[in-house]
């Protein structure tokens, strides 16, 4: 039996107020935009990613020597210890490497006069493209100047998705979901066992489907309902256009995290 999965907060907590990449309009001049793609195809990240590659591949040689005949649970220690080396080479081979590309970015955006640089990815219209500039920075010689100015004001806020995933009363609400989910997977996969027609079948994925839904709509979307309220509320009084999520920014914003959080406790 698959998992239907329920829209939790994860995924949709923040859709009033973030689905609105159309708001970047052609008359908006103070948001940039980067092409993190194009930025990863500069031969120093590509250089990099073929050391991880090759460090992987020997690790994964190793692993395999290692645990040949080796119980279970020691096989689980080796694969974690494993994951540990591959984790620190690669913030040991690309970790200067963004640090390098985030003072450019803000040194093009310091002198672009520009409030806050967001991801390429969701842009729908409008905004400054200064990837061009970023890459000239980062493949001219020397290592780019941070901007002395900080970032001018922005109308752009964000929020960490993590951290209002682990507030308390949302992280009781998903578990509570959860929970109702793996007792309605193990009844509906019962039920399929004496089904005998297609007719018996539909029937008992309807009544599963129906029960989680219901389940979503008592236990997750109070929960939902109060972020959403929150996020749109804190976006107003700090006179925000706009509120994407932590990873969609790249440089500046004003971030409202806390202010959720403590609204939603």
């Amino acid at each position: 039996m698959s998992k239907h999965r329920y829209p939790i907060l994860a995924a949709t907590a923040l859709a009033v107020v973030l689905a609105a990449p159309a708001a970047l309009a052609a008359d908006v001049t103070d948001i940039g935009f980067v092409d993190q793609e194009a930025l990863s195809s500069l031969p120093s990240f590509a250089s990099a990613n073929r050391q991880l590659n090759e460090f992987g591949s020997g690790l994964q040689r190793q692993f395999t020597a290692r645990a040949k005949g080796v119980p279970q649970d020691q096989q689980q220690k080796l694969q974690q210890q494993f994951q540990a080396q591959m984790q620190q080479k690669q913030q040991q081979l690309f970790g200067p490497l963004f640090a390098k590309a985030q003072v450019a970015i803000a040194a093009v955006a310091s002198s672009k006069n520009l409030s806050v640089i967001i991801d390429k990815r969701i842009v729908v219209a409008g905004g400054v493209d200064i990837t061009q500039n970023v890459r000239d920075l980062l493949t001219s010689p020397g290592d780019p100047v941070p901007p002395v100015a900080t970032p001018p004001p922005s109308t752009v806020g964000y929020v960490d998705q993590s951290a209002i995933d682990n507030v308390p009363k949302i992280k009781a609400a998903e578990q509570e979901f959860a929970t109702f989910r793996t007792s309605e997977d193990k009844s509906a996969s019962d039920k399929m066992k004496s089904v005998k027609t297609e007719s018996d079948r539909d029937a008992v994925l309807k009544d599963y489907r129906k029960a989680l839904d219901d389940e979503g709509i008592k236990v997750v979307k109070p929960v939902l309902d109060q972020t959403r309220g929150a996020i749109a509320d804190i976006a107003k009084k700090k006179g925000l256009s706009l509120v994407l999520d932590r990873s969609m920014i790249i440089f500046g914003g004003t971030d409202i995290t806390t202010d959720v959080t403590g609204a939603i406790k």
